[in-house]
């Protein structure tokens, strides 16, 4: 197995880390390596906003409830961005932009480039021995995420993602197994079998891992998220921001 393979295949989310920043040079290699991502239709429709501002990253900490996104390496928000594609238009070239800007075809087109973009830096950073964590708890408070960067219309914080050198060493959790995420030729609607036999792997990890462990399972842990209601405002912050009205 080659180095790419095994750092991809032994990613674990780290969430706690040494007062170290990160170099310049680690830096420039990880968003040169983000920007190297696939991109449709070579739009680009991502932005990457670096937070080193002590007050916002404490801001932005609180919002999540998580205090690794002010104690890392280095902070990150992914952004769909499709507000630098107007910039050179006209005031008339604009109005005949936005029904195209706004539909459903581009945001999915803008998340998905910030979403290659952002797992291409989090591959580059692990390949460096440095470790990472996605930060999906911006969206608990977006209008506010929105204000403390400053975004224009057309551009909407997505997720973020810290960086830093490890101060703790997790067990890798469990993935589904292949044959509940991969078919041939069409979808397989009734995967029961296998989705309780990863529940048994899942329960195992949770009583055995070192820290946090506990009675649990991954089809308990479904069916709590999505019969309990959470961020319901995002939808309408998603369509004020220009995004998704079409």
């Amino acid at each position: 197995m080659n180095e790419t393979l095994e750092t991809i295949l032994n990613h674990k989310s780290i969430r706690k880390f040494k007062d170290i920043p990160l170099t310049g040079e680690q830096l420039n290699t990880i968003i040169a390596s983000a920007q190297q991502a696939s991109t449709s239709s070579y739009m680009m429709a991502y932005s990457i906003i670096g937070v080193t501002d002590e007050t916002k990253k404490a801001q932005l900490a609180e919002i999540t409830g998580q205090s690794y996104v002010k104690d890392n390496g280095h902070l990150m928000i992914f952004c769909a961005d499709l507000h630098r594609h107007t910039l050179h238009a006209t005031e008339d070239q604009y109005e005949e932009m936005v029904e195209n800007l706004e539909n459903s075809e581009h945001f999915l087109v803008a998340a998905i480039d910030a979403a290659l973009a952002a797992q291409n830096a989090a591959i580059a950073a692990e390949s460096m021995g440095l470790g990472i964590c996605y930060i999906g708890s911006i969206r608990n408070q977006l209008n506010k995420v929105d204000e403390i960067l400053d975004l224009p219309k057309h551009v909407l914080p997505l997720f973020g993602m810290v960086f830093g050198t490890p101060d703790a060493e997790p067990d890798k959790k469990p993935r589904l197994p292949k044959e509940a995420v991969y078919f041939e030729n069409t979808y397989q609607k009734d995967h029961k079998e296998k989705l309780a036999a990863f529940d048994e792997t899942i329960a195992a990890y949770y009583a055995g891992r070192q820290t946090n462990n506990r009675s649990d399972s991954w089809t308990d842990q479904m069916l709590r998220r999505f019969t309990k209601p959470i961020r319901m405002d995002v939808t309408g912050i998603v369509k004020k921001k220009g995004f998704n009205k079409q």
